[in-house]
């Protein structure tokens, strides 16, 4: 059960640091969120619990190929959002695109045979 509240805790203080940090400087909020600390972690945390080496591999895939279709977020929203100066809309316009987004991903993927 520590261990699982240490994960919780870890991820919590990246995402307040994260937030903190952009209000200061979008430009270093953006690169410390744009780092794949969470994807590292995620790695370190399964080969913890698993010591699988191919679990944490077919991680490493999967998120690789579900990165292309999260990157229509960040071209959507900022366009959205000086469209329409409105927040919510524009944020929930731009999950639909990426939810979108991801379904064509994972419906190509699935056209090619490749497994996620």
């Amino acid at each position: 059960m520590t261990y699982y509240v240490i994960k919780i805790a870890i991820s919590a203080i990246l995402i307040a640091l994260i937030s903190e940090v952009a209000k200061r400087s979008s430009f270093l909020g953006g690169l410390i969120a744009s780092l794949p600390i969470i994807s590292l972690l995620a790695f370190a945390w399964l080969y913890v619990d698993t010591r699988s080496v191919d679990k944490v591999a077919s991680l490493s895939t999967s998120i690789f190929w579900l990165v292309l279709p999260s990157l229509s977020l960040f071209i959507a929203l900022p366009l959205l959002l000086r469209k329409t100066e409105n927040f919510y809309l524009s944020l929930g316009v731009s999950l639909g695109i990426m939810l979108l987004c991801y379904g064509a991903m994972v419906f190509v993927l699935k056209r090619f045979d490749v497994a996620l």
